[in-house]
């Protein structure tokens, strides 16, 4: 277990950060469909959500921009995927909180 003295205030700040970009539900939505290292572009991220391509562009800065996802670009399009794998875990583990298992 982490001990209180151990923590740093900048990666705290950071963690901190990385959980309020993921609190709503469009972007939980895309950390799933994200899961096991896939790699998706705007316009199928979109067409997984069914929500507008600007939207779906928004969502994706804030997670980007927070540290949450990376993106690749391949000619005319740009791949998005998590940043860090493990963050599947808080996916999984809200949905688990969530459906009372």
């Amino acid at each position: 277990m982490i001990q209180i003295q151990e923590l740093d205030a900048d990666r705290l700040d950071m963690a901190a950060n990385m959980l309020k970009a993921i609190a709503h539900p469009m972007r939980i939505a895309i950390l799933k469909h994200l899961e096991g290292g896939k790699k998706l572009t705007v316009t199928e991220i979109h067409e997984l959500l069914g929500i507008e391509q600007s939207t779906t562009s928004h969502h994706l800065g804030i997670l980007k921009d927070k540290g949450v996802l990376c993106s690749r670009r391949e000619g005319k399009n740009t791949f998005y995927y998590l940043k860090h794998d493990v963050l599947s875990q808080i996916v999984d583990c809200l949905h688990r909180c969530t459906c009372g298992e």
